[in-house]
């Protein structure tokens, strides 16, 4: 059975519901969720509003990544969905969620899942800031 319940790129809102519903698992003890929202803020710089835009691998790369983190770990399910295009202060932006048998797995693979996300997939998120600036930066 793949571990890898549900991965995504997706232009549409994401569901909390959805990505904990992928990864429940009778064998597990312990799911840890990762909810990214758009913040007001970022460097002391109020924010408008942003945009996340992805290389046409991004989807491919996320997967990569949590296989990674299954060999590392051991996961009985996980999830990873990412939006793309314009987002409001509130929105989700990313959704992850890990079950293990215990909760200290869990949690490091989770923490794994989202930072190996932020640094390895090629999404790039475009800031406005409140002055009428922007903003580009690196794989989120």
């Amino acid at each position: 059975m793949d571990v890898i319940r549900l991965v995504g790129i997706r232009e549409t809102p994401l569901s909390v519901d959805e990505v904990f519903g992928a990864v429940g698992d009778a064998g597990a003890g312990g799911t840890a969720l990762f909810v990214g929202t758009v913040r007001d803020h970022d460097h002391q710089r109020p924010v408008t509003r942003l945009s996340y835009s992805a290389h046409p691998t991004a989807e491919r790369e996320l997967r990569t990544v949590m296989e990674k983190v299954a060999a590392e770990f051991p996961v009985r399910a996980m999830a990873a969905v990412h939006r793309v295009g314009d987002l409001e202060i509130g929105d989700l932006a990313v959704v992850v969620a890990v079950s293990c048998p215990h909760r200290a797995e869990a949690f490091a693979a989770c923490r794994r899942l989202i930072d190996d996300l932020k640094s390895q997939v090629p999404i790039w998120k475009h800031q406005l800031f409140a002055d009428g600036t922007d903003e580009w930066v690196g794989a989120c």
